[in-house]
C-alpha cells in the first residue's frame, strides 16, 4: 500500500505531540500506534495490537536490542559505584589544590568536566557541586559555573569514544542498519561521526576561548562584574534549584577519604579492554587488524568492557569497606533501574523507525529532498531542524530517535557521507538542548551547581548561540567539500571572530586577577 505523503504522519505526529506534551515517550508511542494503524486499514484497536505485536515486541526481542539494553544497563551500575566510591571527588580536590586565580578555577572545571566524560547526568551532578566552593571562593558567579559545566557534559559524551551517549545512538544506528539492509560496524560508523560533530567540538572551543581570553559578554559579563567586585556569587532575589536524588547520590559515605584510583582504575579498565575486544570478536589474528576492526561486534565488546569495569569498581568499593556485598548487590540493581527511561525511549524509537520503514517515509522524504534541496545543505538542515526540535522538547535523545532514522536513510539515498548525516543531527540535538529551559541537563547543570536555572540559561544562550552559528558554516563547508578538517577550521575562525566582536560590542570589563588578589 502506498501512503505517499501521509506517511509523515507518524513521525511528525510525534513530533507535534513532544512540542506540546514536553514529553518524548507518549509522543513517540502515539506515533508507532498511529503507524500501526494505517497498516491496518486505519482501525485503532488492530493499530493498538499490532503496535506491540508487530513492532514494540519484536523490536526488543531481537539479539542486537538485548544488547544494547544489557550494556546501557551495565554502565548504569559502573556509574552508579563511581558515584558510591567517590574517585571524582578525589581528582576535584587534587585540582583544587592548586588553583589560585578566577582563571584557575575555571579552566580546572573545564578539565574536570572534560575528565568525567561517559555520563551527562553524572558529569552535571558532580563537576557543579564538587566545584562549586572553589568557584565560590575565586568570586567565579554561579551563573559561570554552570555554564562551563552545562558546555562540557553533553558534547564531551558525545566526543568520547565510550560514554552512555555511544551505546544510546549506536542502538539507533544498528536499527537503521537493519532497515537499510546495510552491514558494518555500528560503533565504528559512531566513531566516524566524530570529527563532525561540529557543534559539540564548537562548543568546548568556545568554553577554553571565554575561560582563557576572558571574552565574557551579554548577561553573563554582568554576572561575573557583579560577582568580582562583591562577591555575590549569585544575584540578589535568584533561587537556586535544590539539588534533587540524584545529586544526593553522589554524596559520599560518612567518614570516607575518597581516592583517585577509585575512578581512574575502572575508567581505565573500561576503555582499556574495548581494543582487544574488538579485535578479538572480530577474528583477529585469523583476519588482519583492519578487517578485525571493521568486523568487530562493537555491542558486546562494550558491555564485556562496561561489565568487567562494573566488577572491578564494585570490588574496590568492597576492599575498601565502603559497603557490603548486600549493599552492592542493591547499588548493581539502582543502576539498572536508573537506565529505565534509556529503555523506554530506545524501544520506541526502533519501533517507530520499524514503522516509517512500512510506511516507506523514508522513501518519501529522500524523493522529496533529492527534488527541493542541494545535497550539500541537507548537513544544514539536518541540524537546524535537530536543534529546533531539541529546543521544544528539552531532550536531545527524543531528538536523536526521532531524526536518526530519517537522516540515515536521506544519506544512503542521496550519496551523502552517513557520518555528516548523523553527526548533524547529533549536533543540532545538543545545541537545541543547550538553549532549553526544560532540558534535563541545564536542569541538573543548574542544580550542581546551584544556580539559578533562569539565570543560567539566559546567560548560556548568547554563548550557544554563537557556537551554533559557527556550526552552521561548518555543516555548510563539509557539505560542499565533504572535509572535516576544512570545516572545523572555518567553523573556529567564524567562533573566534564572533566571540571577539560580542566582547567588544556587548562586552564589560570585569576586574583582573592580580587587583582582586590585592
Amino acid at each position: 500500500m502506498e501512503f505517499g505523503i501521509l506517511s509523515l504522519l507518524p513521525p511528525v505526529i510525534a513530533i507535534v505531540l513532544a512540542l506540546i506534551t514536553r514529553n518524548v515517550i507518549p509522543a513517540l508511542f502515539a506515533g508507532v500506534w498511529l503507524g500501526a494503524t494505517m497498516m491496518h486499514d486505519w482501525n485503532p484497536l488492530m493499530g493498538l495490537y499490532a503496535s506491540f505485536g508487530d513492532f514494540i515486541i519484536p523490536n526488543v526481542g531481537s539479539e542486537w536490542s538485548a544488547t544494547v539494553l544489557i550494556y546501557c544497563g551495565l554502565f548504569g551500575v559502573l556509574i552508579a559505584f563511581l558515584q558510591k566510591t567517590g574517585g571524582a571527588h578525589a581528582i576535584a580536590h587534587s585540582i583544587s589544590k592548586k588553583v589560585k586565580t578566577p582563571r584557575g578555577a575555571q579552566s580546572s572545571t573545564f578539565l574536570f568536566g572534560i575528565i568525567i566524560f561517559f555520563e551527562d547526568y553524572f558529569n552535571a551532578l558532580t563537576v557543579g557541586s564538587v566545584m562549586r566552593s572553589v568557584t565560590d571562593k575565586m568570586r567565579v558567579s554561579r551563573e559561570k559555573l554552570a555554564y562551563i559545566v552545562d558546555s562540557t557534559s553533553a558534547p564531551m559524551c558525545l566526543l568520547a569514544p565510550v560514554s552512555t551517549w555511544v551505546v544510546f545512538v549506536m542502538g539507533l544506528i544498528g536499527a537503521q542498519f537493519v532497515e537499510l539492509g546495510m552491514t558494518g560496524s555500528e560503533y565504528m560508523t559512531y566513531i566516524f561521526t566524530i570529527p563532525f560533530n561540529f557543534y559539540s567540538i564548537l562548543a568546548l572551543a568556545l568554553v577554553a576561548i571565554i575561560v582563557f581570553m576572558k571574552w565574557d559578554y551579554g548577561p553573563m559579563a554582568k554576572a561575573e562584574y557583579r560577582a568580582r567586585t562583591t562577591g555575590e556569587v549569585i544575584r540578589k532575589g535568584a533561587e537556586p534549584p535544590s539539588e534533587d536524588k540524584m545529586a544526593d547520590d553522589v554524596k559520599l559515605a560518612e567518614g570516607h577519604t575518597p581516592k583517585k584510583r577509585n575512578m581512574i582504575v575502572p575508567i581505565v579498565v573500561l576503555i582499556g579492554l574495548i581494543p582487544p575486544l574488538f579485535l578479538w570478536t572480530g577474528g583477529f589474528p585469523e583476519k588482519d587488524f583492519v578487517a578485525a576492526v571493521g568486523e568487530a561486534d562493537g555491542g558486546k565488546s562494550i558491555l564485556i568492557a562496561a561489565f568487567s569495569a562494573g566488577v572491578v569498581a564494585l570490588i574496590m568499593g568492597m576492599q575498601q569497606k565502603l559497603f557490603s556485598f548486600k549493599e552492592a548487590m542493591s547499588i548493581y540493581v539502582s543502576g539498572f533501574r536508573s537506565m529505565m527511561l534509556v529503555y523506554i525511549i530506545l524501544t520506541l524509537a526502533w519501533s517507530i523507525g520499524s514503522v516509517t520503514s512500512e510506511l516507506g517515509t523514508a522513501a518519501y522524504i529522500v524523493d522529496f529532498a533529492e527534488q527541493t534541496a542541494s545535497p550539500a545543505i541537507i548537513p544544514v538542515l539536518l541540524f537546524i531542524i535537530g536543534a529546533i526540535v531539541a529546543f521544544t522538547t528539552g531532550t536531545s535523545y527524543g531528538t536523536f530517535a526521532i531524526m536518526v532514522p530519517i537522516a540515515m536513510p536521506i544519506a544512503d539515498s542521496m550519496d551523502l557521507s552517513m557520518y555528516l548525516a548523523i553527526a548533524a543531527v547529533l549536533s543540532g540535538g545538543i545545541f537545541g538542548d543547550h538553549c532549553s529551559p526544560i532540558s534535563d541537563t541545564t536542569i541538573l547543570s543548574s542544580a550542581g551547581s546551584a544556580s539559578d536555572h533562569i539565570d543560567h540559561v539566559n546567560t548560556q544562550i548568547p554563548y550557544a548561540i554563537t557556537a551554533g552559528i559557527s556550526g552552521i558554516v561548518s555543516f555548510l563547508i563539509a557539505g560542499i567539500t565533504g572535509s572535516a578538517i576544512l570545516s572545523i577550521i572555518a567553523g573556529v575562525i567564524t567562533l573566534i571572530i564572533l566571540a571577539f566582536i560580542l566582547n567588544r560590542v556587548w562586552g564589560q570589563k570585569i576586574p583582573n586577577e592580580s587587583s582582586l588578589a590585592a
